[in-house]
């Protein structure tokens, strides 16, 4: 194998994959989003109360809600589910209220019934990643993740 002052040169090189829905350049400060008020300051979105003056911009979480492209797709199923519907949905509420208080780009976007399952569609990976986990926690049963690289989207599997 050969190899030069830069590395090896027998591995193809991987471009930085990153979420278009964060944008290539850094908003102006302070930000306000014009669809749910979260503030942009100090390098991050937060609930905080905006100054007099500021920039108006769309959150990378309402932009995902309006083109209805989801970064994290739950998937819930099982008889349990079925007669527990109301009680765990209560339960990923409240995960996804926990967790947009924190992070204001983690949210919920739909919750769905399908012929065999019930899908929760949220805007970030971590909030389906914490929901999944907050079933497994309460409920037990099976839980699985996989993600997807290039797209920065997971997809979360929990049955009982």
């Amino acid at each position: 194998m050969e190899k030069s002052q830069y590395g090896r040169k027998d591995r193809l090189i991987q471009p930085k994959q990153h979420d278009m829905y964060l944008g290539a350049s850094k908003l102006p400060e302070p930000t306000v989003c014009t669809g749910c008020n979260a503030l942009f300051a100090n390098g991050r979105w937060t609930w905080k109360e905006p100054p007099e003056s500021v920039h108006r911009a769309v959150c990378p979480a309402c932009r995902r809600i309006a083109d209805n492209y989801p970064a994290g797709l739950i998937e819930i199923t099982g008889a349990f589910f079925r007669e527990h519907r109301d009680e765990i949905l209560n339960l990923v509420r409240n995960v996804e209220s926990q967790e947009k208080n924190e992070r204001p780009l983690e949210r919920i976007m739909a919750i769905s019934q399908e012929k065999e399952h019930t899908q929760v569609s949220t805007t970030g990976v971590h909030v389906a990643r914490r929901i999944g986990e907050a079933l497994l926690r309460s409920y037990k049963g099976d839980l699985s993740f996989q993600y997807a690289d290039s797209d920065k989207i997971i997809r979360v599997y929990w049955k009982r």
